[in-house]
């Protein structure tokens, strides 16, 4: 019975959020609840939801003064250029946009935390994307595959989570996968070119407002360096309109010049259509009114502190991957650090709070909302009994193919179980099914990380919130456009690895 409504509560969860007939947080809280008394436990919700509460306390906690630090770190210009290189690389091509999106999320993902990985990427790309009127969803899933890669990472948590459950050393589990994981990511950077293409079809070949060519991005990528992700920087309203004012005429200019040139002038916030020469149907994300890319002379940049921030940064990446403290009181004390520091006048560091409330807020809604989802999922023991139904259902004849059994169940399971719910629940029983036929642990260590790809995008995971918040993507549009091509994502790694004879 459990088993049953475990399985119903996660598809109705789902099916409502993709057909948008509820909000991803109104969905996280009320379906667990009604199933919760549709158990027969609906007495012991409260204590469910707390339970549920107080262990994302400290991942809400991480992702609010994660997200007020390295917005800091945005407005005060730390990572502009890694911005314009990646602006130079894309100049107004959708391919190169595209991939650039894969390549900064995997490099960004080096330093193991989904959510720094989003914002960054996020910040980076979202002006870009919306001149040029580029879908939306095709970043936040590239960027989303890109960093669930990258997640198997030592420092990243499912290694480290595998390595623990099974009593194994991580980097004899992660060394052997490098293979495995590099063609991956390979593939995720030939699915972005893929993507890349059809988006070039899709709206023909642009030029950014103020080019004649797509060649001449340099000219104008100032516009766009260090805008933030869909939001215009509140605390200068007056600059905010003088660059409206000036997209609109260059979006003008960039339209007469596009005639002489044969190009597609993609539109500026200030005209927010694409002129009649672009494909038919070429834009179904047409900007936001008041999108504006910020200044890059915008008065929160602070460049004589540009070295005390990258050190800062360094050291808070390098506490985190050493775990020298927890992480939500690392980023705390970055967050405080960082903001009087750059920001010492009380005025300024109130605008600087208030400006990415909206985030902070939005984020830390959706994890406690979480909590209820999944408090009710380990209380009443629907987790359980779904993960002993699976096992169970294993024939007796795949006993000595338990690895790749393990790497096959990894998709579903991580995708709708927490990675501490999979790897201290469920490993450990498939590791002792393939024990009973001579599988090795190591190999079912390896193989239980191929689903990470898809866990990425799986509602339970704090991080792709601030993915679609920060995007401004729907949830269900993120999932459904997403999970395919991650599933696809995890059994090529899965498959290159059995071709290398790692699991």
């Amino acid at each position: 019975m459990l088993t049953f409504l475990g399985f119903a509560m996660i598809a109705t969860f789902l099916v409502l959020i993709m057909m948008k007939k509820m909000s991803p947080i109104a969905a996280l809280v009320l379906i667990p609840a009604l199933f919760c008394v549709f158990a027969g436990k609906g007495a012991h919700l409260g204590d469910y939801v707390i339970e549920g509460v107080g262990k994302l306390a400290p991942t809400a906690a991480m992702l609010m003064f994660a997200i007020v630090y390295f917005g800091l770190m945005i407005d005060v210009g730390l990572f502009d250029p890694i911005v314009r290189g990646i602006l130079r690389f894309c100049k107004a091509d959708p391919v190169r946009v595209v991939v650039g999106t894969a390549v900064l999320a995997a490099i960004v993902s080096l330093d193991g935390d989904g959510s720094t990985t989003f914002m960054i990427t996020v910040s980076a790309m979202y002006p870009l994307y919306k001149r040029l009127g580029l879908s939306l969803v095709v970043m936040t899933g590239v960027a989303a595959t890109a960093n669930g890669v990258m997640n198997t990472l030592p420092w990243g948590g499912p290694t480290a989570r595998a390595a623990t459950a099974l009593k194994l050393d991580a980097a004899d589990i992660f060394v052997p996968m490098i293979p495995a994981l590099a063609v991956g990511l390979l593939f995720v950077f030939a699915l972005a070119y893929v993507l890349g293409l059809r988006e070039r079809r899709r709206v023909g070949v642009l030029a950014l407002p103020g080019q004649k060519t797509p060649e001449d991005v340099d000219d104008v990528e100032g516009d766009l360096v260090g805008a933030t992700a869909g939001s215009v920087d509140q605390s200068v309203p007056a600059a905010s309109a003088a660059s409206a004012g000036s997209a609109g005429s260059a979006g003008s200019a960039a339209s007469a010049a596009s005639a002489a040139s044969g190009t597609v002038a993609a539109p500026s916030p200030a005209t927010p259509s694409l002129s009649a020469s672009a494909p038919a149907g070429g834009r179904d994300d047409a900007p936001e009114d008041g999108f504006q890319g910020l200044d890059p002379h915008r008065p929160t940049l602070r460049p004589r502190l540009y070295w005390f921030n990258a050190g800062l940064t360094v050291a808070l990446l390098a506490a985190m991957i050493m775990e020298l403290l927890p992480i939500p009181v690392l980023f705390l004390l970055g967050a405080a650090l960082a903001l009087t520091v750059n920001f010492p006048h009380m005025p300024d560091q109130k605008a600087r709070i208030a400006a990415h409330a909206d985030n902070v807020l939005n984020v830390a809604g959706m994890v406690f909302a979480a909590a209820v989802f999944t408090g009710v999922l380990t209380g009443t023991g629907m987790v359980k009994h779904m993960a002993d139904w699976l096992v169970g259902a294993i024939p007796e004849g795949m006993g000595p193919h338990m690895a790749l059994v393990t790497g096959l169940l990894s998709l579903p399971l991580t995708y709708f179980m927490s990675n501490d719910g999979f790897y201290f629940g469920v490993l450990p029983v498939l590791a002792e099914a393939g024990a009973a036929h001579g599988v090795s642990p190591l190999e079912i260590a390896r193989a239980s990380l191929v689903g990470q790809a898809l866990h990425m995008s799986s509602p339970l995971v704090p991080a792709v919130y601030v993915l679609v918040g920060m995007a401004k993507v729907e949830f269900g549009d993120h999932t459904r456009f997403t999970v395919k091509w991650a599933a696809l994502t995890s059994l090529v790694v899965l498959a290159a690895g059995m071709l290398f004879g790692i699991i």
